[in-house]
């Protein structure tokens, strides 16, 4: 995330970056205004997992099971913050579409989430017990989360494509009262899906990250060219 954010500085006009990575170790991030105070760090130090701030806002996201992609695009004058989100969410669903039938059924979130009330709510200290308008959801529930940040004329926007299940893990890293803790694990099971899950079989990795490149080029009608960093 440290080097998304340093790509932000590089990019210059006509130019975009989309990256795709995995974590290892497994890591907690946390929302740029979230306190890290909320968080277990003995206990996630002890099953070997970090603990960072993400440069974007939000709540705590546990990246195991997933494929975190990243954009980072200038704003021009045919484009908004607005826009560019939605752009993303589309050229990620392509992929996936492009990675197996089933996940056709993907589709956007239609409605808008009143986060000021809901980060007042247990869930509200993790990020994917909520979908933002055009998140990617599964059969009603969110498979991927993405958060945006504007620096002067640039957008970084990441997010995690959920893999497999470990990621409703992160309860057990957060200070919570019994009953938070169940509360935060019910809206999880019920409102998260991931790839393995929903298909039945392991996700592979390396043809997933294909298929949403081709997704990306499909989507914008361009040809990306491929580094490994």
């Amino acid at each position: 995330m440290e080097y998304d954010l340093s790509l932000t500085e590089k990019c210059k006009p006509g130019e975009a970056y989309f990256r795709l990575y995995r974590w290892r170790p497994y890591c907690i991030s946390l929302g740029a205004g979230q306190n890290i105070e909320s968080v277990n760090l003995d206990k996630a130090a002890e099953d070997n997992i970090d603990v960072v701030k993400r440069p974007t806002g939000g709540r705590a996201v546990l990246h195991s099971e997933e494929i975190t992609y990243s954009v980072v695009i200038p704003i021009d004058v045919l484009s908004s913050a607005r826009e560019i989100y939605y752009q993303v969410n589309a050229a990620l669903s392509e992929g996936l579409k492009k990675y197996h039938p089933a996940l056709d059924k993907v589709e956007m979130e239609q409605k808008n989430t009143d986060f000021r009330k809901f980060y007042q709510t247990p869930a509200g200290a993790v990020c994917f017990a909520a979908p933002s308008k055009n998140e990617l959801k599964y059969s009603g529930r969110k498979i991927v989360g993405s958060a945006q940040r504007r620096l002067n004329n640039v957008i970084l926007q990441h997010g995690s494509i959920l893999c497999g299940s470990f990621h409703k893990r992160i309860a057990d890293y957060l200070y919570l009262s019994e009953n938070d803790l169940l509360s935060i694990k019910k809206e999880l099971d019920e409102k998260t899906a991931d790839i393995e899950s929903v298909l039945g079989i392991p996700v592979d990795y390396t043809c997933l990250r294909e298929n949403l490149a081709e997704g990306f080029e499909y989507f914008f009608n361009t040809k990306l060219n491929r580094l490994n960093i």
